[in-house]
């Protein structure tokens, strides 16, 4: 056992030895810095490449939520169909980005979140089509004759 005395108040603090509690294993904590490392050494296996000029990127998740990267670093690569996009990221609600983002939106609708999608518009269109007044089949059982 090894014992020191620490100062002139003569307190004994043991360091391992018997009596100790015995440590399982050696507790590494990891930094994002090696994770980084790790992610950038298995893109640069799949061969990506730099995508230079963007300048926002907003990916639209289900609930009606937006994750907004403002000036991302977007690495792509088409062979293993892979898009790498980091930086800054922000939850943010699409109603706060729609006036700036509406022209992108514009094919997309098929993709959009459910509670973004307006079935009002389908029923304005049912609205305009005149209603059938007279039977067409009676009209073309009258012609034969």
């Amino acid at each position: 056992v090894s014992t020191q005395s620490t100062g002139s108040s003569g307190i004994n603090a043991e360091y391992g030895g018997k009596g100790t509690v015995r440590r399982k294993k050696k507790v590494i904590h990891k930094t994002a810095g090696t994770d980084d490392k790790k992610l950038q050494t298995s893109l640069k296996k799949l061969q990506v490449s730099n995508i230079p000029g963007i300048e926002e990127v907003n990916i639209i998740k289900e609930d009606g939520n937006v994750i907004h990267f403002n000036n991302p670093k977007v690495q792509a690569t088409v062979q293993a169909n892979t898009f790498a996009i980091s930086g800054n990221a922000e939850l943010k609600p699409i109603s706060d980005l729609l006036p700036g983002i509406i022209h992108h939106l514009v094919g997309l609708s098929s993709s959009l979140p459910k509670p973004m999608k307006n079935d009002t518009i389908m029923e304005e269109d049912e609205d305009d089509v005149p209603a059938l007044v007279e039977d067409f089949d009676e009209a073309s059982r009258t012609e034969g004759m």
